[in-house]
């Protein structure tokens, strides 16, 4: 952790400066002997022939569990993008992360390819996963793009990850304070290899990962110029959030009761994916948050009744909440037949908590019709789920023509049969 005000001191230090959009190319892997990631401790740079998985898998430079399950079997896996990678950590006190044999947690990787563009993707690990995990899904794409990557583990990893921090709610709101540093310490690193900070610094996210993005939309428009959420998870303290339908999916799935399952929220046509939630996701998610947020809390998690709790839990979950009230431009992207974040308890909230904080002329929202939470599950049902990492590219794409003047199509809903082209 830092203090607000060094945060405030650096950020007006590393502003964004006018660019020349032009790609810059300074050699392969020039400057490598004088980059240093400001506050790591440990750092080690390598110079790559490939930053993306067609290499790294290969050199070590990235651990495929931390990715196993994300993506579908068909995404293409882009190649030719020679340049740095620099893997280290910050200061922590936790040890939840075993990645490169450090058992540290705040590790973070950067990305940093020979030919430059002019921006920088900066993304927080999905879940409790750590920070390759976006490689496949996000990485790879936005170097081949010509954008440098980096990436967090967010502060503590894997499913005892609430063990983190002195307090309820601790944990999550590290993550967001992790994103912020890597951001910060990314942009030193650009201007360092580069000669020059970034044009633009985007947020891009799945799942936890797309609640960060939403997260430093809300509260940092002086660090993030826009940012693509994939289907972010909501916190709110009065609801809709984890607490509110993950307890009736676990009381009404074994018993059978469907109707109790369609009134969490859970959307029709999903039911084919509930056996594989149950059994996988629910009570995970639903036993580690509640750890997090209500140590307390002593019944069985299908009993949780989080509207019944303690004004304190409450406080709890309002510390890290959301308020709608973005200040960049934001892509929310949401499979309707998601069935672990449920689309009417989660990304329909949050668009209209947007729309209520009049920020809807920064926001467009996609839902996708067939999509999931995890494209893994794709090649399981490929006759009846559509993978989302290819609209995700096309959100992506449509965001940096918006940064350069062209918004995006309008909200709408993206029939199966229809590819995913917002601009």
């Amino acid at each position: 952790m830092f203090a607000r005000t060094a945060l405030l001191v650096t950020a007006l230090l590393l502003a964004p400066v006018p660019a020349a959009a032009a790609t810059v190319h300074s050699g392969h892997c020039a400057r490598l002997d004088r980059l240093h990631v400001p506050g790591a401790p440990v750092q080690r740079a390598a110079c790559l022939s490939e930053l993306t998985t067609a290499g790294t898998v290969g050199s070590g430079h990235t651990v495929p569990a931390d990715w196993a399950g994300l993506t579908a079997a068909g995404l293409p896996q882009p190649s030719g993008v020679p340049g740095i990678q620099i893997d280290g950590y910050f200061l922590d006190t936790s040890t939840t992360n075993p990645n490169n044999g450090w058992n540290h947690d705040a590790q973070f990787v950067l990305r940093l390819p020979d030919r430059w563009t002019g921006g920088l993707v900066v993304s927080g690990a999905p879940g409790s996963r750590r920070q390759y995990a976006n490689d496949r899904a996000i990485s790879d794409a936005v170097l081949a793009r010509g954008y440098a990557f980096a990436a967090t583990d967010k502060g503590n990893t894997g499913a005892e990850f609430f063990t983190d921090g002195a307090r309820p709610g601790d944990a999550v709101a590290e993550w967001n304070t992790r994103v912020t540093q890597l951001a910060l310490a990314a942009r030193a690193v650009l201007a360092q290899r580069y000669g020059r900070p970034p044009a633009r610094t985007l947020m891009a996210g799945l799942s936890n990962g797309g609640y960060l993005v939403r997260w430093q939309l809300e509260r940092n428009p002086w660090l993030f110029d826009g940012g693509v959420d994939w289907e972010g998870t909501l916190w709110r303290a009065d609801g809709p959030n984890l607490f509110t339908f993950l307890p009736p999916a676990l009381r009404g799935y074994p018993a059978g009761d469907h109707a109790q399952l369609l009134a969490a929220g859970f959307a029709p046509g999903s039911e084919f994916l509930w056996d594989f939630h149950h059994r996988v996701y629910w009570d995970i998610t639903q036993r580690a948050y509640r750890q997090e947020f209500d140590p307390s809390y002593t019944g069985a998690e299908a009993d949780y009744d989080y509207a019944g709790r303690p004004a304190a839990v409450h406080q709890a979950v309002h510390r890290i909440s959301l308020t709608g009230r973005i200040t960049r431009p934001l892509i929310t992207l949401h499979g309707t037949l998601d069935s672990l974040l449920p689309i009417s308890q989660s990304s329909d909230a949050y668009a209209r908590m947007v729309d209520d904080a009049g920020r809807d002329r920064l926001h467009r929202y996609y839902r996708i019709e067939t999509g999931n939470h995890v494209d893994g599950l794709v090649d399981t049902h490929p006759d009846r789920l559509r993978p989302m990492a290819p609209c995700f590219l096309a959100a992506f794409d449509a965001l940096s023509t918006w940064l350069r003047g062209q918004p995006p199509v309008p909200s709408r809903t993206i029939a199966p049969n229809l590819a995913c082209a917002f601009r």
